[in-house]
């Protein structure tokens, strides 16, 4: 079966990649060295509470550099990863190679996966549907694509007030220009839109799920000093940069910043090497 459904995909007509592509081409050498390390704790969690087992076919959609791919693929399941940026899946494949893991890295849009429907065992996404445009079609693709009794595994930030590494930057910013109060939160911006886990849950049995399952969890992640957290945020996502480019921030300014978090990190290090900052996650499972 999933040899069939990747000979469907290689010989489907390429779909339109959203225009974000180039953005997160551009960023993504930066999100391969400090994101995806830190986030594979989490991948295998998700996995394990998705049952993902030796042999089972896993789906990763919007992959990027593979923080939920590596840990699938070290469970030894078949898996095959997909996303809009041809460099991200590049820094996946080499990750992949240094542990001569198998992986199928392929350049596709999450809105409309080339693969036949109930191909794989398990579908999932950390941290990429969730910012989709569309993010009911992206749910809905992956219930498709995915075996009867399988299942769709979507993690995704849970709500943005207590999310740690948000609030230090918006702190910081503040130190040099106190009126910015963060993104806009009405709408919630996309990379929050599953934070309210109900919200979640709603969507995964609209796209007619079954046993549908969301538990928050709290990712944690650690940080010596001010500068590598600036790194890991602002490597994180394009939109952070945007944000910040729209305050046309000066160098003197964003040195600022980063001196102001790393008073931020020092102080919530005390008498620690690292800073540990939670992180709410949303983990929603459903069986088709």
């Amino acid at each position: 079966m999933l040899r069939a459904a990747l000979a469907a995909a290689g010989s489907a007509t390429p779909q339109a990649l959203p225009d974000t592509r180039e953005a997160w081409d551009r960023i993504a050498s930066g999100y391969d060295r400090t994101n995806t390390e830190t986030q594979m704790w989490l991948g295998n969690e998700s996995l394990a509470r998705a049952g993902l087992r030796p042999g089972m076919c896993l789906l990763d959609i919007a992959s990027g550099s593979g923080a939920l791919s590596i840990p699938a693929a070290r469970i030894g399941a078949e898996v095959v990863a997909v996303d809009q940026s041809p460099v991200m899946l590049r820094l996946l494949r080499e990750r992949a190679s240094r542990e001569s893991l198998e992986i199928d890295a392929r350049v596709m849009d999450g809105h409309a996966l080339a693969f036949v429907d109930d191909s794989f065992d398990v579908a999932g996404s950390q941290f990429g549907v969730m910012l989709f445009p569309d993010m009911p079609m992206g749910i809905r693709e992956m219930t498709r694509v995915v075996k009867p009794g399988g299942r769709v595994l979507v993690i995704a930030y849970g709500d943005p007030h207590r999310i740690d590494f948000l609030t230090f930057l918006v702190g910081a910013v503040q130190s040099v220009r106190p009126e910015f109060n963060g993104p806009p939160m009405d709408p919630p911006p996309l990379p929050f839109q599953l934070s309210d886990p109900e919200r979640l849950a709603r969507e995964l049995a609209k796209a007619g799920l079954n046993g549908v399952n969301v538990e928050m969890i709290t990712e944690s992640t650690a940080f010596k000093s001010g500068a590598e957290l600036w790194d890991w945020i602002v490597w994180s996502n394009p939109v952070v940069e945007e944000v910040l480019g729209s305050l046309a921030l000066s160098e003197g300014e964003r040195a600022v910043i980063r001196q102001t978090l790393d008073r931020m990190v020092r102080e919530r290090a005390g008498d620690d090497a690292s800073a540990i900052l939670r992180n709410p996650v949303n983990i929603g499972i459903g069986t088709k």
